[in-house]
């Protein structure tokens, strides 16, 4: 590993609704060599979502301590939200950007969930390049039944138990899903105001690789700040390009009998992944590519947030 590999991170919590509880999990992510990139919270999912970045083994404790700080603050006994959740830290993806690769992100993922368990009693699940079991590359797959219905399954069925950790999972931060994975780009885009949610689910249905649509992306149709939207993750977009999804959701909302509004962007995008005449992120209210693109942002980290 080159002494200048940069490592991202990406964990998301599940608490979107209290902003002085995510400053709190920000700032236990803040030592050196460690960048602040990115951080948003929604209401409506009740998540938040972080993105670091750094020298690979200070990401890692960056990591961990904030598992630790999630486990802490959020009870998921009391948390509820649009978006599927297992975990206080729910997803923790770790991502190489440069001199690093992706079975070294699968290597330090695993030492962060062995600690992840050590440290704070949260057991942990392995997924993407992480996965210790075919059945858990998905992320999908793992959270399947979300916390509620993984407690008890996971005290029933053996095939459902943590890789590390349990089999039970913590009383109240339940379990984290720490994984590694290639470059993915969470894009979303609302329908018109007279748009319901099953002309979003039927667009995400069709959408969706799953289903026969298009590969590497995933998609889910849901109701965000009182509308309907279709939710993406785009796993491989030098595969499938944003913009060919983007004008593919255009065709299927017209197929559907809706039309599309804004769109919305969750962290950042790589630089090979924009383009500036692009017409995806010229729908994005307030897209600003300096603070959007990755390594852009790198030069201009954000400062860590007081508590």
């Amino acid at each position: 590993m080159s002494p200048e590999a940069i490592l991202e991170c990406v964990p998301n919590f599940s608490e979107g609704l209290d902003a002085h509880k995510v400053r709190q999990i920000i700032a236990a992510m803040e030592i050196e060599g460690v960048h602040l990139l990115d951080w948003s919270l929604d209401a409506d999912h009740n998540r938040s979502v972080v993105t670091i970045a750094g020298a690979p083994a200070q990401v890692m404790e960056a990591a961990i301590l904030a598992a630790g700080k999630a486990a802490h603050l959020i009870d998921l006994t009391r948390q509820t939200g649009v978006h599927p959740r297992i975990g206080a830290a729910d997803v923790i993806p770790f991502v190489p950007v440069a001199n690093i690769s992706l079975a070294d992100a699968a290597m330090i993922a695993r030492q962060a969930g062995l600690q992840i368990w050590r440290r704070y009693g949260v057991p942990v699940y392995f997924y993407g390049a992480a996965a210790a079991r075919p059945d858990r590359v998905n992320l999908e797959d793992v959270r399947r039944g979300q916390f509620e219905g993984l407690r008890e399954a996971a005290l029933k069925d053996a095939a459902r138990r943590p890789d590390i950790g349990g089999p039970e999972l913590h009383e109240t931060a339940g379990a984290s899903v720490v994984g590694a994975r290639n470059f993915l780009i969470a894009y979303n885009i609302y329908l018109g105001p007279a748009a319901e949610i099953s002309q979003a689910r039927a667009i995400a249905r069709d959408l969706r690789a799953s289903s026969g649509g298009m590969s590497g992306v995933k998609a889910i149709g849901v109701l965000a700040n009182g509308r309907a939207q279709v939710s993406m993750n785009i796993t491989d977009y030098r595969l499938t390009p944003v913009a060919r999804v983007h004008d593919e959701v255009v065709r299927l909302a017209r197929q559907h009998g809706a039309e599309i509004a804004e769109g919305e962007l969750i962290g950042l995008i790589p630089q090979d992944a924009y383009d500036p005449s692009a017409l995806w992120h010229q729908q994005i209210p307030g897209f600003d590519s300096d603070a959007r693109i990755l390594e852009r942002k790198l030069d201009h980290p954000l400062a860590w947030p007081g508590v």
